[in-house]
């Protein structure tokens, strides 16, 4: 009877300990859009999916946190973090120097340029520097003449992008006067505006054309010109958080060059985007 009673005490105290370290289990809340293939969407049911959700629970396991995920609308998402409605925001943000004012960022965990989505049959398919990638820091001369090439098919056009992003930055510095440039609240938005022919083309991130182009609608369009990262395209995608969160900068750093270094995150990139979008270790 003493030993089943000292067996029973001990599963007790195993059973709390265990609920007490759960409970001690610290929660890290992410924000992502949801709205924003193949980074990151709404799939069945309600459920993000995508590349950020994804890397965001791999990088949640090697921190050892709990990760709760959540989606908010992009035109609020860097405000309700400084309002600490989460912690911290993958939503495919490039690190900008406008966006360093105001927020801290971990990482790059992407490289992603920029790319037009037009459609075959238009005149801008045949748009130079198709096929061409250019780092408007380490290649400024060269990737500045293939925008240059690119103004005479775009003279007049119509071009999407999505507001508060790098893309209406870089259609204000580079297309200022060649194009008419509409912003959209969601890629969705500018991308049915294509379909529909409101528009003649849309800016946007390579790898979100790529998702996109996956689409049934778009078996006639196409992903071309010169593609552009750099400058005011921000030095890669990574996760925002709020200044003072230095520790929590330090744990998604860490587990950022672990996955990258372990290839990870080029699996990752490869699975959802069919290229290796993976920063340099």
């Amino acid at each position: 009877m003493k030993f089943a009673r000292i067996v029973s005490l001990a599963l007790v105290g195993s059973a709390l300990a265990a609920g007490s370290a759960a409970a001690q289990e610290k929660t890290v809340r992410i924000a992502t859009e949801g709205a924003y293939a193949p980074w990151n969407f709404t799939g069945p049911g309600g459920k993000l999916e995508g590349f950020d959700i994804d890397l965001a629970n791999e990088l949640c396991s090697r921190m050892k946190v709990k990760c709760e995920i959540v989606a908010q609308d992009w035109d609020g998402i860097i405000p309700a973090l400084q309002a600490k409605k989460y912690d911290a925001i993958m939503a495919g943000m490039s690190i900008t120097d406008e966006r360093k004012k105001v927020i801290a960022f971990a990482g790059p965990y992407a490289v992603s340029p920029n790319g037009y989505l037009v459609a075959k049959s238009s005149p801008l398919a045949q748009m130079p520097g198709t096929g061409e990638a250019y780092d408007l820091v380490k290649q400024k001369d060269e990737a500045e003449r293939a925008i240059e090439a690119t103004k005479p098919l775009l003279e007049g056009k119509t071009i999407g992008v999505q507001v508060s992003t790098t893309h209406p930055d870089f259609a204000e510095k580079y297309l200022k006067g060649t194009a008419e440039i509409r912003e959209y609240k969601t890629t969705e938005q500018h991308d049915l505006d294509l379909l529909a022919g409101r528009i003649d083309a849309v800016l946007a991130d390579a790898t979100a054309i790529i998702g996109t182009l996956d689409k049934p609608e778009f078996k006639d369009y196409a992903l071309v010109g010169p593609a552009i990262s750099g400058g005011v395209q921000g030095d890669g995608v990574g996760v925002g958080l709020r200044q003072e969160d230095t520790e929590l900068k330090k744990s998604f750093d860490e587990a950022i060059q672990a996955a990258i270094k372990d290839g990870t995150v080029r699996k990752l990139s490869e699975k959802w985007f069919k290229i290796n979008i993976a920063p340099k270790s």
